[in-house]
C-alpha cells in the first residue's frame, strides 16, 4: 500500500507545505512508499528530474511516477505504477499579459467523514479540515487531519489532529486505546500515555505546550 503525493502549480510553494508537514510529523515518509501523480502539471523530464530530487532530499521515497507524458521516464526516473494507463499531454496555455491577474480564495475548510473504520494499514491523509470515522481505527491504522479528528468508536492506531497548523485541534473517541496521539507537531506513545483513559471515552487537546488528556462526558 503506497501513499499517493500529487504535487501542485506552483511546484515550489506546494515543496514548502511539504515541508511543514514534514516538520508537525518528522516520522510520516519513514520507510513509506510512495506514488507521485505529476498530471496536470505540464513538467518537462528535467523537471521530472528536479521534483524527484527535491522529494529525495526530503527522504521522501518515490516507488512510482504517474500521470507522465510517453517518452519521459526512464533512466533516473521512477517507473510507472504497473496497472496504470498512459496519459495525453495536457495543454497548458500560453499567459497573455493583457489577462488581469484574479487573486486565487484560499481553499475552503471541509469535514470528511468516512462511514467505515479504518483498517490496520491504511492511512487517511485530509489537511483541509476535520476527519470523522464513524466506526473505528485498528491497531497499526494512521489518521491524519489538518483540523480535529473525531472517532465514534475505538481509537487503537496513530491519530494526528491539528496537522496544518492548529493548536486549537481535538481528537475525541469512544474507546481510548491509541498507538500515537499528536497535535500541532506535539506527540505522544501509548507508553507515555500510560494507563490514563484507557479503554474509555477521552478527548485529546493541548494546554499550553502539554497534551491533555481528559474524560468524554
Amino acid at each position: 500500500m503506497a501513499l499517493v503525493l500529487a504535487p501542485v502549480l506552483p511546484v515550489a510553494e506546494w515543496l514548502t507545505d511539504l515541508d511543514a508537514l514534514a516538520r508537525r510529523s518528522p516520522a510520516f515518509f519513514v520507510g513509506r512508499p510512495v506514488i507521485l501523480d505529476v498530471a496536470g502539471l505540464g513538467l518537462d523530464r528535467d523537471g521530472l528530474l528536479s521534483l524527484v530530487a527535491e522529494l529525495a532530499a526530503r527522504d521522501v521515497a518515490v516507488m512510482g511516477i504517474e500521470g507522465a507524458a510517453q517518452g519521459q521516464l526512464g533512466a533516473g526516473l521512477p517507473p510507472p505504477p504497473a496497472g496504470g494507463r498512459p496519459v495525453e499531454d495536457v495543454a497548458v496555455p500560453d499567459a497573455t499579459p493583457d489577462t488581469p491577474m484574479v487573486p486565487v480564495a484560499p481553499a475552503p475548510f471541509r469535514s470528511l467523514i468516512l462511514d467505515a473504520p479504518v483498517r490496520s494499514g491504511q492511512t487517511i491523509l485530509h489537511l483541509e479540515g476535520d476527519i470523522t470515522v464513524m466506526g473505528s481505527v485498528a491497531s497499526g491504522a494512521e489518521v491524519i487531519a489538518g483540523g480535529s479528528l473525531h472517532v465514534y468508536g475505538a481509537l487503537r492506531g496513530r491519530a494526528i489532529a491539528g496537522a496544518a497548523g492548529n493548536p486549537e485541534a481535538r481528537i475525541t473517541c469512544r474507546r481510548f486505546e491509541p498507538e500515537l496521539i499528536a497535535i500541532d507537531g506535539l506527540y505522544r506513545t501509548a507508553d507515555d500515555l500510560g494507563p490514563v483513559q484507557r479503554g474509555l471515552p477521552a478527548q485529546v487537546r493541548l494546554e499550553g505546550d502539554a497534551i491533555k488528556v481528559a474524560g468524554l462526558d
